[in-house]
């Protein structure tokens, strides 16, 4: 202790240096090198007593460093490393080895601990110097030969052996550590070669520094808010203590930063007043305020003529209260419309349903009706036809018929014999047999047919149930609009309301019509229903208005019946119409002629338009009928002369029933056009099936009896020209025939038949026929007929 070596102060690294002296007998125990030089202290230390002793120590120092605080229980790594060497150098007692490795210990943790923070080193510089003093006292420091020795010693033994060096850099250094300049190395220290990676860290004094000045900072600006604030309260006081007027005080708690409030001296002295300067201020303030006071006038005058402009509206709209009557009542016409058009649109869709629903069930009737009829007729020639060949080959075979053809026959002539005793029953002797429409219903069809009909009638009454009567009866709604036609008739014609009126109407007279069917004897007129009354009823209200005698209401009726009445008779003429039916036909030309006895009162294109849209499937549905019920047999006259055979009472029964159609399409003869009328009946029915049927029947009464009945049919309008000497040319045949039975009837004693021949010649306007006829014969007592004429 008489000589003690300066102090380097070197800081060596944890994982370089102190790994050296420390862990080196612990990480390498088999290298035979440092066991060798470095003596019997490193053994010792590998024993478990020092080892345990070399552990417990540090995790004290530790424990103590930790309790004290940061920074304290370190020393410095220069000290420690030179007493660990003088003790392996002198081999000295087991306790300074022990409190060398503690030291060794403490070092690495405190040269970590000093690299993670440069202040701690130097606040704790007063407790490593005490306890450097401690150790001193125990431990005998060596002096620098001692620790240059042990230096190159051990750099020696590394390049001796396979020495695998533990080159693991650190990124701190430790402030204040300087380079050791006297002994200088060919290889320069580990620590020289540290690259800094982070920033320095600050040591307690700086961070304590740091703090005290932002303390001060803050400090300071709570002293100039205070100070601030304080003004404030002084300028207040002032305020109040002055009484300076209340409308020029500034809130001074809210003023700006930036601006700093002066404080009040009494000390400053103010200009001299000047009477002039007080006087041209006073002039200003006054300039202003008159300003002012003359803006506050014009607004003023402003309101006042706002006023009483209002106050003459107010009056004037009093006054006028007709203008408000008439803006309300549009405004409620505008709303019942508008009420009106939504309800039909939710209610169109049911009326349609039920419309069709109907529709189908009377097409399903008429098509069961259309094909009974036509099966029948095609059995009943099939088996007259197997007759036939039966009697030419005079086999005594009973003929095969299939039940299906047998039950049909059978049901024929049930139909037939409940007919005739029907007619025995009313008293109608002359109804020829062929000429009734054979629509009779068995009872279990006329019971699903009233079946379905109710159903559908009955959810027919449900769709307006729900419906106030100003918006689904007509005659209620007609009269609104009949209203508005007497107050203001301009603006009713100038909004078209004749053109609305239908389209809004349609709907409803569609509910009406669901359940008419304008072929049945019994159903009600058109004429006779609520919506055609209540039409007729407004159009005539309007015909009363002198002013309007060419108004456009009158148009209603018929445009109604235009975009109503015929699609709808349009549909019955195409599917259910049978021109074989004398009562369905005179019905259909009932409610036909009616139509176009409306469209005759008004001529326009639309009515034009629809009276041809009824009129051509009326004219293809007599065409469809020609083709497809006719049917006249030709049979041998052996086969007719009988007229109980079956083949004399079939034919008889078709011919009549061709002379029935032939009649019913001669009854349009006022509606449809007298060519179109003339090339149906005439030309394809008579000429190509009734006038071949006659000329194959035997002359005779029967034969003046069918001519008659043709004549009768023709309608009378064709020949009322007194001039005709000839009859039309599509009679021509016709004449030839009655002309040919003419002269067999004269050959035989059947003379009173002539006479009625000539009567048919004279009433188709034949005379020069008939003439010519009388003068071959010499039938002179027959002259008169033509004369009167």
């Amino acid at each position: 202790m008489a000589h003690r070596p300066k102090r380097t102060f070197r800081q060596r690294r944890a994982d370089s240096s102190d790994s050296d002296s420390t862990q080196e007998p612990f990480a390498e125990p088999g290298a035979p090198g440092e066991q060798a030089d470095l003596g019997p202290a490193e053994e010792g230390l590998q024993s478990g007593g020092g080892r345990a002793e070399a552990a417990e120590l540090p995790r004290r120092a530790r424990g103590r460093g930790r309790g004290r605080g940061r920074g304290r229980g370190r020393v410095w790594a220069s000290s420690r490393h030179a007493a660990r060497a003088a003790s392996r150098l002198d081999g000295g007692s087991d306790v300074p080895e022990s409190r060398a490795v503690d030291l060794s210990t403490d070092e690495e943790d405190g040269t970590h601990r000093s690299s993670e923070s440069k202040d701690d080193q130097s606040s704790s510089s007063n407790s490593s110097c005490s306890l450097e003093e401690e150790f001193t006292s125990l431990v005998n420091i060596p002096d620098a030969a001692f620790i240059q020795a042990a230096y190159r010693k051990r750099e020696l033994a590394r390049a001796q052996e396979d020495y695998i060096s533990l080159d693991v850099k650190h990124a701190f250094t430790i402030s204040g550590v300087k380079k050791n300049t006297e002994y200088p190395e060919s290889e320069p220290d580990d620590h020289e070669n540290i690259i800094p990676f982070t920033p320095k860290p600050q040591t307690l004094r700086q961070k304590m520094a740091e703090t005290t000045a932002t303390r001060n900072e803050e400090t300071s600006e709570d002293s100039e808010e205070d100070k601030k604030y304080q003004d404030i309260w002084e300028q207040q006081q002032m305020r109040r203590a002055v009484k300076i007027t209340k409308g020029r005080d500034i809130d001074l708690s809210h003023s700006s930063e930036s601006q700093t409030v002066k404080k009040f001296d009494a000390s400053i002295s103010f200009p001299p007043v000047n009477l002039e300067i007080i006087k041209k201020q006073l002039n200003t303030r006054l300039t202003l305020l008159q300003d002012t006071h003359r803006s506050h006038l014009r607004e003023y005058e402003k309101y006042i003529q706002d006023v009483k402009s209002s106050k003459s509206t107010i009056q004037n709209l009093e006054n006028s209260s007709n203008q408000v009557l008439n803006f309300k009542f549009y405004k409620s016409m505008k709303v019942y419309v508008e009420n009106l058009i939504d309800c039909l649109d939710k209610k169109i869709i049911n009326i349609q349903e039920i419309e069709s629903a109907m529709h189908a069930l009377l097409v399903k009737q008429a098509m069961i009706f259309m094909k009974r009829r036509q099966d029948e007729l095609k059995h009943e020639s099939a088996y007259l036809q197997q007759l036939s060949r039966k009697a030419e080959t005079s086999t005594n075979r009973s003929l095969a018929i299939d039940e299906k053809t047998q039950w049909i026959l059978e049901e024929i002539e049930s139909r037939r014999a409940q007919r005739r005793q029907a007619r025995v029953l009313s008293g109608n002797c002359t109804h020829q047999e062929g000429t009734s429409s054979d629509d009779e219903l068995s009872s279990a069809d006329m019971m699903d047919f009233q079946k379905s009909q109710g159903d559908i009638l009955r959810d027919h009454k449900k769709i307006f149930e729900d419906v106030h009567d100003d918006f689904c009866n007509i005659q209620n709604i007609l009269l609104k609009f009949q209203q508005w036609r007497e107050k203001f008739p301009d603006s009713y014609y100038e909004a078209f309301i004749s053109l609305c009126i239908p389209k809004l109407l349609n709907p409803l007279i569609r509910f009406q019509l669901i359940d008419w069917n304008p072929l049945k004897f019994d159903s009600i007129g058109l004429k006779q229903m609520p919506w055609f009354t209540s039409i007729e009823e407004f159009i005539d209200s309007s015909m009363e208005d002198s002013k309007k005698e060419d108004s456009s209401d009158k148009q209603i009726l018929s445009t109604v019946i235009s975009k109503t009445i015929i699609p709808r008779l349009t549909d019955f003429v195409e599917f259910i119409w049978d021109p074989l039916s004398t009562s369905q036909t005179t019905n259909l030309i009932t409610q036909s002629r009616m139509i176009f006895e409306e469209h005759s009162t008004c001529e326009n294109e639309v009515i034009s338009k629809g009276k041809q849209d009824l009129l051509k499937p009326i004219v293809s549905r007599m065409k469809k009928a020609i083709d497809d019920d006719v049917f006249i047999p030709l049979y041998p006259e052996s086969a007719v002369e009988n007229r109980t055979s079956p083949h004399s009472k079939f034919q008889e029964r078709q011919f009549w029933s061709g002379l029935k159609l032939f009649r019913n399409i001669l009854l349009w003869n006022e509606l449809l056009p007298e060519d179109t009328l003339q090339e149906l009946g005439l030309g394809k029915l008579l000429n190509r099936y009734l006038i071949i049927a006659l000329l194959n029947a035997i002359p005779g009464p029967d034969v003046v009896k069918k001519c008659n009945q043709i004549a009768a049919c023709l309608p009378e309008k064709w020949f009322q020209n007194s001039a005709m000497r000839t009859s039309i040319p599509q009679l021509e045949n016709f004449i030839q025939f009655l002309l040919q039975s003419a002269r067999k009837l004269s050959t035989s004693e059947i003379r009173d038949e002539v006479k009625e021949i000539i009567l048919i010649l004279v009433k188709i306007k034949a005379l020069n026929q008939a003439e010519s006829f009388i003068e071959e014969y010499h039938l002179d007592h027959l002259k008169s007929v033509i004369e009167e004429v």
